[in-house]
Protein backbone atom coordinates (compact mmCIF):
# COMPACT_ATOMS: atom_id res chain seq x y z
CA UNK A 1 0.00 0.00 0.00
CA UNK A 2 0.92 3.33 -0.91
CA UNK A 3 -0.05 6.60 0.06
CA UNK A 4 0.13 9.88 -2.52
CA UNK A 5 -1.46 13.30 -2.39
CA UNK A 6 -2.80 15.77 -4.40
CA UNK A 7 -4.59 19.03 -3.52
CA UNK A 8 -6.33 22.03 -5.57
CA UNK A 9 -8.00 19.51 -8.30
CA UNK A 10 -10.29 22.48 -9.09
CA UNK A 11 -12.58 19.86 -11.34
CA UNK A 12 -15.48 21.27 -13.28
CA UNK A 13 -17.94 18.82 -14.67
CA UNK A 14 -20.10 21.51 -16.04
CA UNK A 15 -16.43 23.70 -17.49
CA UNK A 16 -17.67 26.90 -16.64
CA UNK A 17 -14.77 27.33 -14.56
CA UNK A 18 -11.72 27.53 -16.85
CA UNK A 19 -8.66 27.45 -14.93
CA UNK A 20 -6.29 28.55 -18.18
CA UNK A 21 -7.07 32.15 -16.72
CA UNK A 22 -4.45 31.22 -14.02
CA UNK A 23 -1.33 30.64 -16.73
CA UNK A 24 -1.31 28.11 -19.37
CA UNK A 25 -0.11 25.35 -17.02
CA UNK A 26 -3.72 24.94 -16.46
CA UNK A 27 -4.94 23.90 -20.06
CA UNK A 28 -6.37 20.35 -19.86
CA UNK A 29 -5.30 20.22 -16.06
CA UNK A 30 -7.81 17.79 -15.35
CA UNK A 31 -7.02 15.40 -18.27
CA UNK A 32 -3.20 15.66 -17.09
CA UNK A 33 -4.34 15.08 -13.40
CA UNK A 34 -6.35 12.14 -14.38
CA UNK A 35 -3.55 10.38 -16.77
CA UNK A 36 -0.88 10.92 -14.12
CA UNK A 37 -3.44 9.69 -11.39
CA UNK A 38 -3.98 5.98 -13.28
CA UNK A 39 0.14 6.05 -13.91
CA UNK A 40 0.82 6.29 -10.56
CA UNK A 41 -1.91 4.78 -8.28
CA UNK A 42 -2.82 0.99 -7.73
CA UNK A 43 -6.27 0.04 -5.87
CA UNK A 44 -4.80 -0.88 -3.14
CA UNK A 45 -2.96 2.30 -2.53
CA UNK A 46 -4.47 5.56 -0.76
CA UNK A 47 -4.62 9.52 -2.08
CA UNK A 48 -5.31 11.96 0.44
CA UNK A 49 -6.93 15.46 -1.40
CA UNK A 50 -6.91 18.03 0.99
CA UNK A 51 -9.42 20.59 -0.61
CA UNK A 52 -10.26 22.55 -3.75
CA UNK A 53 -11.99 19.81 -5.22
CA UNK A 54 -14.48 21.30 -7.42
CA UNK A 55 -16.05 24.20 -8.22
CA UNK A 56 -19.43 23.56 -7.95
CA UNK A 57 -21.65 25.14 -5.74
CA UNK A 58 -24.93 22.93 -4.75
CA UNK A 59 -24.00 19.67 -3.53
CA UNK A 60 -25.95 18.16 -6.21
CA UNK A 61 -23.70 19.65 -9.02
CA UNK A 62 -20.64 18.61 -7.37
CA UNK A 63 -22.01 14.80 -8.28
CA UNK A 64 -20.27 14.65 -11.66
CA UNK A 65 -16.69 15.39 -10.48
CA UNK A 66 -16.95 13.34 -7.27
CA UNK A 67 -17.97 10.41 -9.64
CA UNK A 68 -14.71 11.05 -11.88
CA UNK A 69 -12.50 11.06 -8.65
CA UNK A 70 -14.20 7.85 -7.60
CA UNK A 71 -13.67 6.22 -11.00
CA UNK A 72 -10.25 6.71 -10.15
CA UNK A 73 -7.37 3.55 -8.76
CA UNK A 74 -7.06 3.60 -4.82
CA UNK A 75 -9.05 4.78 -1.87
CA UNK A 76 -9.36 8.22 -1.27
CA UNK A 77 -9.84 10.60 1.31
CA UNK A 78 -11.20 14.20 0.85
CA UNK A 79 -10.79 17.04 3.06
CA UNK A 80 -12.41 20.84 2.23
CA UNK A 81 -10.91 23.29 0.84
CA UNK A 82 -11.66 27.21 0.75
CA UNK A 83 -13.78 26.79 -2.74
CA UNK A 84 -15.86 23.50 -2.01
CA UNK A 85 -18.60 25.81 -1.44
CA UNK A 86 -20.30 22.14 -2.34
CA UNK A 87 -19.56 20.68 0.51
CA UNK A 88 -22.42 19.77 3.36
CA UNK A 89 -23.45 17.97 6.27
CA UNK A 90 -21.69 14.46 7.18
CA UNK A 91 -24.91 12.60 6.75
CA UNK A 92 -25.77 14.42 3.32
CA UNK A 93 -21.92 13.34 2.07
CA UNK A 94 -22.42 9.54 3.37
CA UNK A 95 -25.80 9.37 1.27
CA UNK A 96 -23.76 9.97 -1.52
CA UNK A 97 -22.51 6.50 -1.32
CA UNK A 98 -19.43 6.78 -3.06
CA UNK A 99 -17.53 3.40 -3.47
CA UNK A 100 -13.59 4.62 -2.99
CA UNK A 101 -14.38 8.11 -1.22
CA UNK A 102 -14.57 8.58 2.35
CA UNK A 103 -15.20 12.59 3.73
CA UNK A 104 -12.55 14.03 6.24
CA UNK A 105 -14.70 15.85 8.89
CA UNK A 106 -14.39 15.91 12.90
CA UNK A 107 -12.84 12.00 12.53
CA UNK A 108 -9.70 10.38 11.28
CA UNK A 109 -8.98 7.47 9.24
CA UNK A 110 -7.14 3.97 9.93
CA UNK A 111 -5.39 2.67 7.90
CA UNK A 112 -2.50 -0.61 8.03
CA UNK A 113 0.31 1.79 9.08
CA UNK A 114 -0.97 5.60 9.68
CA UNK A 115 -3.93 6.83 10.56
CA UNK A 116 -4.76 10.32 8.51
CA UNK A 117 -7.05 13.24 10.58
CA UNK A 118 -6.99 16.82 9.81
CA UNK A 119 -9.42 19.78 8.62
CA UNK A 120 -9.41 22.22 6.54
CA UNK A 121 -7.45 25.36 8.47
CA UNK A 122 -7.47 28.55 7.58
CA UNK A 123 -5.55 31.62 6.69
CA UNK A 124 -2.96 33.51 9.48
CA UNK A 125 -4.25 35.24 11.76
CA UNK A 126 -1.75 38.48 12.09
CA UNK A 127 -3.45 39.20 8.64
CA UNK A 128 -6.63 39.60 10.04
CA UNK A 129 -6.76 41.10 13.48
CA UNK A 130 -9.32 43.29 13.18
CA UNK A 131 -11.79 40.43 11.96
CA UNK A 132 -13.66 38.98 14.53
CA UNK A 133 -15.51 36.70 12.10
CA UNK A 134 -11.94 35.50 11.01
CA UNK A 135 -11.14 34.86 14.34
CA UNK A 136 -13.88 32.70 14.53
CA UNK A 137 -13.29 30.73 12.03
CA UNK A 138 -9.35 30.33 12.92
CA UNK A 139 -10.74 28.93 16.21
CA UNK A 140 -13.08 26.87 15.09
CA UNK A 141 -10.77 24.91 12.87
CA UNK A 142 -8.33 24.31 15.35
CA UNK A 143 -10.96 22.60 17.20
CA UNK A 144 -11.77 20.73 14.41
CA UNK A 145 -8.23 19.40 13.75
CA UNK A 146 -7.98 18.76 18.03
CA UNK A 147 -11.33 16.90 17.61
CA UNK A 148 -9.52 14.78 14.39
CA UNK A 149 -6.60 14.10 16.32
CA UNK A 150 -8.60 13.01 19.50
CA UNK A 151 -10.17 10.47 17.47
CA UNK A 152 -7.29 9.22 16.27
CA UNK A 153 -5.88 8.57 20.15
CA UNK A 154 -6.73 4.98 20.46
CA UNK A 155 -4.21 4.25 17.41
CA UNK A 156 -0.81 4.06 18.08
CA UNK A 157 -0.08 4.10 14.73
CA UNK A 158 1.88 7.33 12.94
CA UNK A 159 -0.38 10.22 12.59
CA UNK A 160 -0.74 12.12 9.20
CA UNK A 161 -2.55 15.39 8.81
CA UNK A 162 -4.48 16.72 5.74
CA UNK A 163 -4.68 20.83 5.75
CA UNK A 164 -6.10 23.09 3.08
CA UNK A 165 -4.05 26.05 4.32
CA UNK A 166 -0.69 26.19 5.11
CA UNK A 167 0.34 25.64 9.32
CA UNK A 168 2.69 28.80 8.58
CA UNK A 169 2.23 32.84 8.92
CA UNK A 170 2.15 35.28 5.83
CA UNK A 171 6.06 35.33 6.88
CA UNK A 172 6.81 31.05 6.75
CA UNK A 173 6.87 30.68 11.01
CA UNK A 174 5.04 27.83 12.22
CA UNK A 175 1.48 29.11 13.21
CA UNK A 176 -1.24 27.98 16.23
CA UNK A 177 -2.63 25.29 13.36
CA UNK A 178 1.64 23.46 13.35
CA UNK A 179 1.71 23.87 17.31
CA UNK A 180 -1.08 21.53 17.57
CA UNK A 181 0.27 19.11 15.07
CA UNK A 182 3.69 19.09 17.33
CA UNK A 183 1.48 18.40 20.54
CA UNK A 184 -0.22 15.58 19.08
CA UNK A 185 3.25 14.10 17.18
CA UNK A 186 2.43 14.20 14.00
CA UNK A 187 4.58 12.79 11.16
CA UNK A 188 3.35 14.00 8.50
CA UNK A 189 1.81 16.90 6.88
CA UNK A 190 0.50 17.83 3.75
CA UNK A 191 -1.61 21.02 2.40
CA UNK A 192 -2.18 22.86 -0.54
CA UNK A 193 -4.04 26.38 -1.56
CA UNK A 194 -0.57 28.10 -2.60
CA UNK A 195 -0.75 28.58 -6.49
CA UNK A 196 1.27 30.39 -9.49
CA UNK A 197 4.24 32.27 -9.09
CA UNK A 198 3.13 34.38 -5.98
CA UNK A 199 1.84 31.37 -3.93
CA UNK A 200 4.69 28.85 -4.93
CA UNK A 201 7.36 31.37 -3.27
CA UNK A 202 5.81 31.23 0.08
CA UNK A 203 5.99 27.46 0.37
CA UNK A 204 7.54 25.46 3.36
CA UNK A 205 8.39 22.14 2.80
CA UNK A 206 10.61 19.53 4.34
CA UNK A 207 11.27 18.61 7.89
CA UNK A 208 10.34 21.04 9.99
CA UNK A 209 10.34 21.20 13.70
CA UNK A 210 9.86 17.55 13.67
CA UNK A 211 7.20 17.24 11.30
CA UNK A 212 7.48 15.69 7.27
CA UNK A 213 5.31 19.03 5.71
CA UNK A 214 4.63 18.62 2.13
CA UNK A 215 3.05 21.37 -0.38
CA UNK A 216 1.19 19.11 -2.84
CA UNK A 217 -0.82 21.72 -4.76
CA UNK A 218 -1.89 20.38 -8.17
CA UNK A 219 0.05 23.49 -10.24
CA UNK A 220 2.84 23.08 -7.52
CA UNK A 221 3.32 19.53 -8.52
CA UNK A 222 3.24 19.84 -12.23
CA UNK A 223 -0.52 17.95 -11.88
CA UNK A 224 1.34 14.51 -10.62
CA UNK A 225 0.21 13.03 -7.20
CA UNK A 226 2.86 12.96 -4.88
CA UNK A 227 4.37 9.83 -3.53
CA UNK A 228 4.38 9.90 0.69
CA UNK A 229 5.05 6.76 2.12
Amino acid sequence: MKIFAIADLHFDFKKEKPMNVFGDNWIDHEEKIIHNWKAAVGEEDIVLIPGDISWALKLEDSIGDLERIDCLPGTKIIGKGNHDYWWSTSSKLDRLDLGTIRFLKNNSYEFEDCVVCGTRGWDTMEEHTEEETNKKIFMREMNRLKISLDSAKKCSKPIIVMLHFPPFTSDGLPNEFFSILKEYNTRDCIYGHLHGEDGHKNIREGFIDGINVHCVSSDYMNFELKLIR
